[in-house]
């Protein structure tokens, strides 16, 4: 094979060879991508709050939300900060820090996004004092357990399947009920009294 030829020939095979790198890197950004749409985590959880963005909600109301030591907190006026996103069936973990006096909830399947209320929405409730308590489901089912939250950090897990609602708190299981008030709507979170924080809330579609 003369020189020329061979110069040509491996001309060809560099460039050959970075397109096909530059092509490996295109596949590999577009799977890192998609695998960070909305936040999207192992085993299909999606971050809709990670202690550093609020870029997923809308606030509504005039509760004072700020971003503090990774969380979200409030401790004064009332409001909520509502979920862009609307979801049907899914689970929902929330940690959750509140005072002793503190009235907060989370609200689910919201059927008036612009106006959340304890009528349009179930509200999961964080509500020490209130005769059904935290761990109940507003006006809808009171819990089985009768649980303190004020002054610590608390897990929520929560399941919205049709019509069947699950509240885990802690790891204790404080409602199961059948329920097909509300079928579908954004989440939201709630500050209505006393000093309340959301450090991590996530949801997977079910």
């Amino acid at each position: 094979m003369n020189r020329e030829k061979k110069a040509v020939l491996d001309t060809a095979g560099k460039a050959a060879m970075s397109i096909g790198v530059a092509f490996l890197l295109a596949v590999a950004f577009a799977a890192l991508s998609s695998s960070n749409l909305h936040g999207q985590a192992e085993g299909g959880w999606i971050t809709l709050f990670d202690g550093k963005s609020l870029a997923n909600w809308i606030p509504q109301g005039d509760a004072n939300w700020s971003l503090m030591d990774g969380a979200v907190v409030a401790d004064k006026g009332m409001g909520y900060l509502v979920s862009k996103d609307s979801y049907s069936d899914f689970q929902v973990r929330a940690e959750f820090w509140v005072s002793d006096d503190a009235n907060s909830g989370v609200f689910l399947r919201c059927s008036e996004p612009k106006n959340v209320t304890i009528t349009n929405c179930y509200e999961v409730n964080i509500f020490d004092s209130r005769p059904d308590r935290t761990g109940a489901i507003t006006n809808i089912a009171k819990p089985s357990v009768s649980l303190t939250t004020g002054g610590k950090w608390n897990t929520y897990e929560i399941t919205a399947q049709g019509p069947h609602l699950v509240v885990i708190l802690n790891g204790t299981k404080t409602v199961d009920i059948e329920n097909s008030k509300f079928q579908s709507g954004p989440i939201a979170i709630q500050a209505f009294a006393g000093l309340v924080k959301f450090r991590k809330l996530e949801i997977k579609v079910l």
